[in-house]
């Protein structure tokens, strides 16, 4: 970890600068200078938005919910984010040895339930409790069948297990 104290350092600087300090900067420089260079020296938008202040209240109503459905498309309904997660995932290695680990548990999981029904089939186990098991049994294998690049079957399978709706 000491060896990318700089490397870490400047990350942390860039996120701090890109999310907070430029992103504050930049939204108060394009209100004060929209208003000072353009609306002030039009003056049919200068009886539309007679103050600063009027200005300021006009646009931060309509801006603010405008950029929140346009983050929420971004993010819920476009492909862009997806893109973006793709080549994020590509690129950091730490996710696909997450991936791979995920694929080796679920298919281990899946013979350890084959062996605990053999034997609780050989130790007559209660009917309730291996059901319990072979649903478990039959959930992972549709879900391991099931998957493929559709994220749809792995965020219905999250929600299911943080009892989300």
């Amino acid at each position: 970890m000491k060896e990318n104290m700089g490397f870490r350092g400047w990350f942390y600087f860039r996120q701090g600068w890109s999310t907070y300090f430029a992103f504050i900067f930049a939204a108060i420089n394009t209100i004060v200078v929209t208003y000072y260079l353009a609306i002030e020296n039009i003056p049919e938008l200068k009886i539309v938005f007679p103050s600063f202040y009027v200005y300021l209240i006009t646009t931060a109503s309509i801006g603010v919910p405008l950029l929140i459905f346009i983050g929420y498309a971004h993010q819920k309904k476009t492909a862009s984010y997806k893109a973006e997660a793709d080549i994020y995932y590509e690129s950091n290695p730490h996710t696909s040895r997450m991936y791979n680990n995920t694929e080796l548990l679920l298919q281990l999981n899946l013979k350890l339930v084959n062996l605990l029904l053999l034997d609780y089939e050989k130790n007559n186990v209660s009917n309730e409790k291996l059901d319990e098991l072979i649903k478990l049994k039959n959930e992972i294998e549709i879900y391991f069948s099931q998957r493929k690049d559709d994220r749809q079957i792995d965020i219905a399978l999250f929600k299911k297990f943080a009892n989300v709706k």
